[in-house]
């Protein structure tokens, strides 16, 4: 049974949490409150790397009747997410802080600011370099006589699809910065296992994307380059012993 005091800590990061997720919901409703008015022009970002390679007299179609409307909507909401990500993550981290030593502190900052810059990465080389490529590989071996017009809501779902696919790929250098400083693992295990990794990136390549060549590799290289990354950087990381842990440890 819980003490008096452990239940009003327990009562008190409970009340804490729900504020900071409320105001995670708050921050996300008003960034997609402002961008609500741009809904069918930020549709028609998204959607321009496939209208730039369409044959000529071709476009886009819905085939839905309330499609036109709730598409561009969807997107929008899903870029309010993405927008405010930042401010997310700074709630998560004023949550945790308290409960972290200094050395857990000084690490978990860049980490968290260096995972969203690369999950927008991620998402940048979707769109500018996959995009293009994959989009221009299918609508080229259309049969004769097939008319390629691409229904807005199917188009949606894709491109989410390959954008959590890459932004979630771009996070593997801070996995392995994370396994590393857990102990989980050692830089040198981690280049033992190359051959697997390399294997394991094409197939979850083959998972995440859609199944021709192209996309999945364009994938499995960059995931493989960024272990390579990560697998490098691990090894300049040398955890030294933080002295308000150290001390804690000795009181016990």
């Amino acid at each position: 049974m819980k003490t008096k005091p452990e239940a009003d800590s327990l009562l008190g990061h409970l009340l804490e949490l729900r504020n900071r997720l409320l105001k995670c919901v708050i921050a996300v409703i008003v960034v997609f409150a402002c961008l609500a008015y741009f809904a069918a022009d930020i549709y028609q970002v998204l959607a321009a790397p496939l209208i730039a390679v369409l044959p000529e007299g071709s476009s886009m179609i819905a085939t839905d009747v309330a499609a036109p409307f709730f598409a561009p909507f969807k997107l929008t909401f899903i870029v309010a997410i993405c927008l405010a990500i930042p401010y997310i993550l700074l709630q998560v981290w004023q949550f945790i802080a308290p409960a972290l030593y200094g050395k857990e502190k000084r690490l978990v900052a860049p980490l968290v600011i260096s995972s969203t810059l690369l999950f927008y990465s991620g998402i940048a080389f979707a769109y500018f370099v996959v995009f293009p490529l994959v989009f221009a590989f299918f609508t080229s071996v259309a049969p004769v006589g097939v008319t390629v017009a691409t229904d807005i809501s199917s188009y949606l779902d894709f491109v989410l699809k390959l954008f959590f696919a890459f932004g979630l790929s771009f996070e593997i250098p801070v996995a392995i910065l994370l396994l590393v400083w857990t102990g989980t693992v050692t830089p040198a295990t981690l280049a033992s296992k190359r051959p697997y990794i390399v294997v394991g990136a094409f197939v979850l390549g083959m998972l995440l994307t859609p199944p021709d060549v192209l996309s999945q590799t364009l994938l499995a290289v960059p995931m493989w380059l960024l272990f390579e990354a990560g697998l490098w950087l691990s090894r300049f990381y040398q955890p030294a012993p933080d002295p308000e842990q150290t001390a804690e440890e000795e009181q016990q």
